[in-house]
């Protein structure tokens, strides 16, 4: 990263990011047969929790990103870290409304406090048969958050941009099943891995923002279910 950062911000490069989605969304493989609709909230927020006085002043090393980590007992993708997200429900307006209910539902979040920004392009979910639409948004003013029903959600916490841009914190994850290999990126925070969708959809969104830190692609590492 350069001082250049200092002169858009880094909310007005998450904005500029969007512009690119659709080069690194034709990445995903896009059959998918009986797909559900489905949202996630991608969630950027300032490190101390205090509102920026100017966004212009917020570069990507002051931010983190919420996640959250799934329970070991659902039948769709347990154990992993994921954004807060899921299924659209009927009385759901909008891509934008399921995001933000369902974060509401897993995270205890307000969402009074978060502007969204912009929703990407819908990509395949493949292992769950989901269109999931990731929603962009900046957490203006950041309330409490903790896991909700521990049935869905162990655990939910932020991580820092910073850490994950970091080439140490990187590697290539390696899945096998039912005979064929997957590669994609992922990242290793403190021995929480993220991988698969999510770490994907944060790769896709570093590179189109311009914050990536060359990493090495050759470290391959192999994911355990």
């Amino acid at each position: 990263m350069t001082s250049q950062k200092t002169v858009t911000g880094a909310r007005a490069e998450l904005i500029a990011a969007v512009e690119h989605g659709a080069d690194w969304a034709a990445k995903y493989p896009q059959s998918i047969r009986h797909a559900h609709p489905a949202s996630v909230l991608v969630l950027f927020g300032r490190l101390d929790s205090i509102p920026a006085a100017s966004d212009q002043a917020t570069i990507a090393a002051d931010l983190d990103v919420l996640l959250q980590r799934r329970a070991a007992t659902l039948s769709s993708h347990p154990g992993q870290v994921s954004f807060p997200g899921g299924k659209r429900e009927t009385q759901d307006a909008d891509a934008t409304a399921t995001a933000l209910r369902e974060a509401e539902e897993e995270t205890g979040l307000d969402p009074a406090g978060v502007e969204v920004l912009a929703t990407l392009p819908e990509l395949p979910l493949a292992a769950s048969s989901h269109m999931v639409t990731p929603v962009l948004a900046w957490w203006r003013a950041p309330s409490r958050v903790a896991a909700v029903d521990h049935a869905e959600t162990v655990e939910v916490f932020r991580v820092p941009v910073a850490q994950l841009l970091d080439p140490a914190t990187r590697f290539t994850s390696v899945l096998s099943r039912a005979g064929m290999t997957f590669r994609g990126p992922a990242f290793d925070v403190d021995g929480t891995i993220v991988w698969g969708f999510t770490a994907m959809v944060l790769d896709g969104l570093f590179d189109a923002a311009g914050w990536t830190v060359p990493w090495d692609a050759a470290d391959e590492r192999p994911i355990e279910l």
